[in-house]
């Protein structure tokens, strides 16, 4: 057996043909790749921004000094109307007040004629006028501090305090909170200064209702930056007709800046040098050869980035086959 291994090595030596090494033969083929083409289009201008979504308006309804508390009418989570009764407080000095100026009314009139009939002389006329006022003054302000009402339409958030409770100044008996409409200060990169105006839409989804999506305008631009975040507060304003947002919820605003003509190639073409954020994209020459090109990345939407420098519309760019390749190799190109 020995012998005859021998006989066939020398056999194959005689035979002048050489042994071809398959791992040799596959480096030395030429890559094959697949390119498509740099394409310009329009891409889309928006960006999302988290937020909290606020009531509208806050109110906090108490009365101007203390007192015994005589009626609670609502309670937490009641909705309520602008104008409806809350609570009532302790009556004696507004009952007290409406006798006064009760008698200064009936004293104003009876004095009124006679100064018509030269009774008595416009000075002392005016004096009980000026009491009379001020009579209704001091009943109007007791009234509005012992019937309180509700100043807005609103869901009622807090109640601090029991019926016959002492109110003490220290917090409001109720809070109302407005959230037809609700608002979102929204915090926009200052990058964006200049392309948000009032009155722009917006897009707003929040994930304790997934799926749904609310549209709201913007009402007002904060006028100052934030040294820190480098954003400015945009306030947006939901009109919330189903009262389905609350406040407290974490959402996210979508704003449309518009729309803008750039380069666009797939993301499979667009490689990021390890260590740096510097991104290269294979360019296909003329003679079959490729080249590294360094180019700048805007927006990554779908399956697709946004160039905004370094490539120029109908260039060849290589999505496929490029892992190991070189700038200046040579390759060919799938069909």
């Amino acid at each position: 057996m020995a012998l005859g291994a021998l006989v066939c090595a020398a056999c194959g030596q005689q035979s002048g043909t050489p042994a071809v090494d398959p791992m040799m033969a596959a480096m030395n083929a030429t890559p094959v790749v697949s390119v498509t083409g740099a394409v310009r289009e329009q891409v889309a201008r928006d960006a999302v921004y988290s937020a909290t979504v606020q009531a509208n308006v806050v109110n906090n309804i108490a009365p101007l000094s203390s007192g015994r508390i005589q009626k609670l009418n609502v309670e937490v989570g009641d909705f309520v109307s602008a104008g409806q009764i809350l609570a009532e407080m302790d009556r004696v000095q507004l009952d007290q007040a409406a006798l006064r100026l009760k008698n200064d009314e009936t004293e104003l009139e009876r004095v009124r004629q006679l100064l018509a009939e030269g009774g008595v002389s416009q000075s002392d006329f005016e004096s009980l006028e000026l009491a009379f006022k001020v009579s209704k003054s001091s009943y109007e302000n007791l009234l509005e501090n012992t019937i309180l009402r509700a100043p807005v339409s609103g869901v009622v958030s807090a109640r601090n305090y029991d019926r016959g409770d002492l109110f003490a100044m220290s917090q409001p008996i109720y809070t109302v909170q407005q959230i037809t409409p609700v608002k979102l200060l929204v915090p926009i990169s200052e990058a964006d200064y200049t392309r948000v105006k009032r009155g722009d839409k917006v897009t707003v989804t929040v994930d304790a209702l997934p799926g749904r999506t609310y549209t709201g305008n913007i009402v007002r631009l904060y006028p100052t930056i934030d040294p820190a975040s480098h954003t400015f507060s945009a306030e947006v304003r939901v009109a919330n007709e189903n009262r389905e947002l609350r406040p407290g919820m974490y959402a996210r605003v979508s704003v449309d800046f518009g729309a803008v003509e750039n380069i666009v190639v797939p993301d499979a073409a667009v490689m990021k040098l390890q260590g740096s954020g510097q991104r290269t994209v294979f360019v296909l020459n003329a003679d079959n050869t490729v080249s590294v090109r360094t180019v700048e990345t805007g927006r990554h939407f779908g399956t697709r980035y946004e160039i905004l420098s370094g490539l120029e519309e109908g260039e060849l760019v290589l999505t496929g086959g490029h892992t190991n390749l070189r700038s200046g190799d040579k390759v060919e190109v799938q069909r």
